[in-house]
């Protein structure tokens, strides 16, 4: 048993899909967790974190709402570490502000004061994106690595209306300056795109990309992710927490392909498929990026191959019978 045994720690938005893996792997190591979601008494939110092993008797359900100021104080009180993982992530927003906008910034922030106002907290870890690092409008070719030292700018992401993107930068930025201001050690996970297996029942948006195109779509998208293993992700952000020296940012891509590659491995794994054979529109292919991992591997991290990642995937989505093929 670790050090971890018995100690307290708070992880915000527990039923999302990289939060349910934390919350697993902290029970796994003997942490006690507090974990809030929306809504207490909603199965579908809740059912598959009290499922977990040790969640009897080491897991705390918390309500919480992330646009309430002070509906966290209560929680983190008493937490050695708190990682915050609430933000939503979705394409399709009528509202930019009011439903990615204002829960990304704020709900950071009430947050971080939160953790601020309790002595008790050590470290937070803050779940960011790639999101928050690569979209500045300098340009990304082949040879271009990406780092921890790039920052997303707000005003391209306005000018782009890439609203999603502009939620985690600015959500990033404010920690920074609020952690700062306020003498509170915080550490940035900024995974890429997420994928395999999903311990929650509902469908999340990183995973909805791989079963678009296995679900008969007739193109795939002209366009150039990162991708990185939900385990990886989780196991990231323990390690953030338990490692003295971690700081700063880690950016979590194991590759960058083009979704034309992302098919071809797929066909490579499943020649049955009916997978899409061309791309959505005729413009060249977006190119692919370097991201660089040095960080990522101080934290110990061993990435879980591309391959790997999507196999996982499309079972999983096929158990929980998203898939129907």
């Amino acid at each position: 048993m670790s050090s971890s045994a018995g100690k307290l720690v708070c992880v915000t938005g527990a039923s999302g899909y990289i939060a349910s893996w934390i919350v697993k792997f902290l029970l796994n190591r003997g942490y006690t967790v507090k974990a809030t979601v929306r809504d207490t008494n909603d199965p579908r939110k809740v059912e598959h974190l009290t499922k977990l092993e040790g969640a009897k008797e080491r897991l705390q359900l918390f309500k919480a709402n992330l646009l309430e100021e002070g509906s966290f104080d209560a929680v983190v009180q008493g937490c050695d570490g708190v990682f915050h993982t609430a933000s939503p992530f979705y394409h399709d927003v009528k509202d930019p502000q009011a439903e990615l906008l204002d829960p990304a910034l704020k709900g950071t922030l009430n947050v971080l004061q939160s953790c601020a106002k309790s002595p008790s907290v050590k470290r937070v870890v803050l779940t960011s994106s790639m999101a928050a690092v690569s979209y500045n409008g300098k340009p990304r070719t082949p040879e271009v690595v990406v780092d921890e030292t790039w920052f997303s700018d707000p005003d391209f992401c306005r000018e782009s209306k890439m609203w999603y993107v502009l939620s985690k930068t600015l959500a990033e930025d404010a920690a920074w300056k609020f952690a700062k201001e306020n003498n509170i050690d915080i550490v940035t996970i900024n995974p890429a795109m997420v994928i395999g297996p999903l311990l929650q029942p509902v469908l999340n948006t990183s995973a909805a990309a791989v079963l678009n195109v296995t679900n008969g779509a007739q193109t795939f998208p002209n366009a150039t992710f990162g991708w990185v293993n939900v385990k990886d992700v989780a196991n990231a952000h323990i390690q953030a927490y338990e490692i003295p020296s971690a700081s700063g940012r880690y950016c979590l891509v194991e590759r960058v392909v083009h979704f034309s590659e992302l098919v071809k491995i797929l066909r490579d794994l499943y020649p049955t498929l009916p997978l899409p054979q061309r791309p959505a529109d005729d413009k060249p292919y977006v190119p692919t990026y370097q991201v660089s991992k040095e960080r990522a591997k101080s934290l110990g991290l061993e990435f879980i191959p591309l391959e790997v990642s999507l196999k996982e995937t499309v079972e999983s989505l096929k158990e929980k019978k998203f898939a129907n093929f």
